[in-house]
């Protein structure tokens, strides 16, 4: 993963969470030195981002991103492609949520940002014994997509539709 990648990763994780997240987690997940961690805070702080040190960890008061949530509908099989689409436009995928009639709202946090993260994730679930939200709703779900610019999210929208991801009557 690319230096960029992991401090956008960063960012949006710290921004997934409710609690400070340590810098040793952040190494552990992102796989470099708790050093590297350091000077990417460091680097993120200059360009803007409201992080700040506490005890615990690493909190960031407000995003830099801008949000959209999407209404999709595929298969299991067109997943990855999906996700692919959304990332490749440098869009990441904070969430993915249904709504069920018995039970309310059901999330689950993905921030996926990279490749390397929609492969482990489509892995994990084809080896796993549970299968995707999505699958609770028929395939309709929801995604909160995060980036830089408006203007990316409205790129990543006309993808999806283009490639009939976006649900009916959105």
């Amino acid at each position: 993963m690319k230096s960029v990648e992991r401090r956008k990763g960063i960012v949006n994780l710290l921004l997934s969470e409710k609690k400070p997240i340590s810098g040793n987690e952040l190494s552990d997940r992102y796989g470099v030195s708790r050093q590297i961690i350091v000077r990417d805070i460091s680097i993120l702080k200059e360009q803007g981002n409201d992080i700040f040190s506490t005890n615990s960890g690493y909190i960031i008061r407000s995003s830099p991103f801008k949000e959209r949530v999407f209404k999709v509908f595929h298969t299991t099989d067109q997943t990855e492609d999906e996700l692919q689409t959304i990332v490749d436009l440098g869009g990441i995928v904070a969430d993915v949520y249904v709504w069920h009639k018995a039970y309310g709202k059901m999330e689950a946090k993905l921030n996926i940002s990279s490749r390397m993260q929609i492969i482990q994730f489509i892995e994990s679930v084809r080896t796993g014994k549970s299968v995707e939200l999505m699958h609770i709703t028929g395939g309709y779900h929801y995604h909160t997509v995060r980036a830089e610019s408006e203007e990316i999210l409205e790129q990543i929208g006309e993808a999806l539709n283009a490639k009939g991801y976006i649900a009916p009557g959105n």
